[in-house]
């Protein structure tokens, strides 16, 4: 059986066009079968792109699926370069679609297995992490983020209280001596941490 984790899905192509609005901005993104949430984008990941301050750097979009993210994010903070990732080649191809389609300069989306292809530090990590793996895929990303960040980089997720936001929590403790809840939202929970 296939995921959206899955490095090349080969389910069906179903392909079809969604807009997306946030903050004034109107966000057209094409999706296809085999990739996350790709009726509309999902509310976990509209939550955590409302929810992030304005970032002035470099970005990084570890799972970035379709790209929604990622684009709203450097559409958001033109200043800032956003560089998505996703192990799914389906998804990494649709994020370049959709960067083209809405004519954005500062973003990029490449296929990496976690860091695995991602070089330089970063200002701010995102992600809506792929909760479904399990603790061993997604906790070795955790924790090594901290050395993708530069010193006062912060790491931002959205995780389901019910799906383990709390053991998320103290993992990131562990990880990074902090960890804050800044938005909460029909049991989605924004967590960030920072490299002090």
């Amino acid at each position: 059986m296939n995921h959206y984790y899955t490095q090349n899905p080969d389910t069906p192509h179903d392909i079809s066009t969604i807009d997306y609005n946030v903050k004034d901005l109107v966000i057209k993104l094409n999706t296809d079968a085999g990739v996350f949430s790709k009726r509309k984008v999902d509310f976990g990941s509209d939550l955590l792109i409302r929810s992030i301050p304005p970032i002035n750097g470099n970005i990084l979009d570890i799972g970035c699926g379709y790209g929604v993210i990622g684009i709203s994010l450097a559409l958001l903070n033109p200043s800032s370069y956003v560089t998505m990732i996703d192990i799914n080649e389906r998804a990494v191809g649709l994020a370049s679609q959709n960067i083209r389609l809405n004519g954005i300069a500062n973003a990029n989306a490449l296929t990496s297995d976690g860091f695995s292809n991602v070089s330089g530090k970063f200002d701010a990590i995102v992600s809506n992490p792929p909760i479904r793996t399990g603790k061993k895929v997604i906790y070795p990303i955790f924790e090594n983020s901290i050395n993708f960040l530069n010193p006062g980089g912060s790491i931002y997720l959205v995780i389901q209280k019910k799906q383990g936001a709390n053991s998320a929590i103290d993992f990131l403790k562990s990880v990074y001596g902090n960890c804050e809840v800044i938005n909460k939202k029909a049991g989605y929970w924004i967590i960030k941490s920072t490299k002090e």
